[in-house]
């Protein structure tokens, strides 16, 4: 069986506004969730007993469901209760970013527990309040520390926002699937799908690892 590189060629721009769209989501949803998870995280370890709980049950739920059950009950469950059409974009960014979120804010919580409980009480004997000290001191500590976990999880979402396909989303993978449905070369589809990602995923590796590297010299410094 030949390899048909032409088809390739010819499909190769349509599959690259696709892996846009993919990088669009996921940067979104990880945005979001960085700002959701940083909440959440610092809920997960307040001394406020129903705050506590209430972000136990949002970490526990969404990360002991699967995304694509989550984005089913967006697109589709969600107008039922509501009798709002969702748009595919906003119901794959919206299921995106409360998943993104759940995780984000187990790195989170690791990384603020990571610091020497001595930065709260010395930023205490300050005057600061709880929150201040949270604000000023532990969280851009603990921000360097979860950079890395922070990283993969990109990784992770910029993989797992081929599920949103399911839903008519025309991302990269929903591109490819249209492309097989005209052209039926699936192995030369599929193949180029998959370099494309593994091209994403390696320069957001060499990016964390970059930032990693950058804000140990700063530490040092």
């Amino acid at each position: 069986m030949d390899f048909r590189f032409d088809i390739i060629i010819n499909a190769f721009p349509l599959l690259i506004e696709g892996a846009i769209f993919t990088i669009q989501i996921t940067a979104l949803s990880v945005a979001i969730g960085i700002i959701i998870g940083l909440f959440v995280g610092v809920a997960r370890i307040s001394k406020i007993k129903i705050v506590k709980w209430l972000a136990a049950i949002y970490v526990d739920f969404l990360r002991g469901t699967p995304l694509l059950v989550q984005i089913f009950l967006i697109y589709f469950a969600l107008p039922v209760l509501t009798g709002i059409k969702m748009n595919p974009f906003v119901a794959a960014i919206a299921a995106c970013s409360i998943n993104s979120g759940a995780y984000v804010a187990e790195i989170f919580r690791a990384g603020i527990q990571s610091i020497d409980n001595g930065q709260m009480e010395a930023g205490r004997s300050l005057g600061l309040s709880w929150f201040q000290t949270m604000r000023y001191i532990i969280i851009p500590q603990a921000f360097k520390r979860v950079i890395p976990p922070l990283g993969n999880e990109f990784i992770a979402l910029l993989k797992d926002s081929s599920l949103v396909s399911v839903i008519g989303f025309e991302e990269l993978t929903r591109r490819g699937q249209l492309v097989i449905a005209r052209t039926y070369a699936s192995l030369e589809i599929w193949v180029c799908v998959a370099l494309i990602y593994l091209i994403m995923t390696l320069s957001i590796s060499r990016f964390v690892a970059y930032l990693e590297r950058r804000y140990q010299i700063d530490d040092r410094n």
